[in-house]
């Protein structure tokens, strides 16, 4: 299902692709390097990267956790190879228990898990995503996307680090379109990754639907919001299901501290960046 009707998606693809090689251009440099989680984004990011920058430019990070599924794992290297770019794996679990060890003088009594365990993972990724980037002189691409930044479904410091967001201007529904046109003649991007279900893996049995609604119902939501200018009032006087609606709402408002943080967006679209303070408080 697209979402946004601006462009086709071979439009789109054409754009993102020629937009990280002029980004590239314009800083001086060839080589990039991303976090290949086996989920969806990444996956995208990345093909759309090896098309403008070449495979022998482009490097990716497999970053697993105790939480992390096999088969993900397994996807990430399906792409890998598929793509014929190079990466490495470089597993998180010792990090992070040794932080959590440091941090029990700390955290005290309060053993409960919470967002502070997740989030920590994800830094720990940024970290070790920005050392390679420092070591070998590249650039690391961002591969969070419109849905969750609208929503606030990222870690500052962590999963919306990077030098550019390649996708953030890019609704969920329409990545899963990029990767079918990604796919259109070949198996680039693994099936497994196009049919399971989103998750950030960073508790156990963890989906994207904990935290979020479904993509399908949420996507044209946030579109009617962002780029037709419409008010949460008005949606619901269209007959738009109420709890939706309040839920979506509640997610843009509380987040929307983390837009002014985040890195430079490859804009495509005529509305880029969400939203404006008066539709949060409409």
């Amino acid at each position: 299902m697209q979402i946004n009707k601006e462009f086709t998606i071979e439009e789109l693809h054409g754009k993102l692709v020629e937009g990280i090689r002029t980004y590239f251009k314009n800083a001086k440099t060839q080589k990039a390097v991303l976090g290949l989680s086996g989920g969806l984004d990444s996956a995208v990011v990345a093909a759309l990267a090896v098309q403008a920058l070449g495979k022998e430019n482009v490097h990716g990070l497999m970053m697993p956790s105790e939480f992390s599924t096999l088969h993900s794992i397994q996807d990430a290297v399906d792409l890998a190879d598929n793509l014929g770019i190079s990466y490495n794996v470089v597993s998180i679990s010792d990090i992070y228990n040794r932080f959590m060890r440091e941090l029990t003088p700390v955290f005290g009594n309060n053993r409960k898990w919470s967002t502070a365990e997740e989030n920590l993972q994800a830094r720990i990724r940024g970290t070790l995503l920005m050392a390679y980037a420092n070591k070998f002189n590249a650039l690391l691409l961002n591969t969070s996307n419109k849905s969750e930044l609208c929503t606030g479904y990222g870690t500052l410091y962590g999963d919306l680090a990077g030098a550019i967001m390649v996708i953030a201007d890019i609704y969920k529904c329409d990545v899963y379109e990029l990767a079918f046109y990604i796919n259109r003649d070949k198996e680039i991007i693994p099936i497994s990754t196009l049919t399971k279900a989103p998750s950030a893996e960073l508790r156990k049995n963890q989906k994207d639907t904990d935290s979020l609604p479904d993509y399908a119902d949420m996507d044209p939501i946030l579109y009617a919001i962002n780029e037709e200018g419409k008010t949460f009032d008005q949606l619901l006087k269209e007959g738009a299901d109420r709890e939706l609606i309040e839920k979506v709402k509640k997610l843009t408002c509380a987040s929307s501290f983390k837009i002014h943080q985040i890195p430079p967006v490859l804009n495509v679209s005529s509305k880029p960046l969400v939203y404006k303070e008066k539709q949060l408080l409409d």
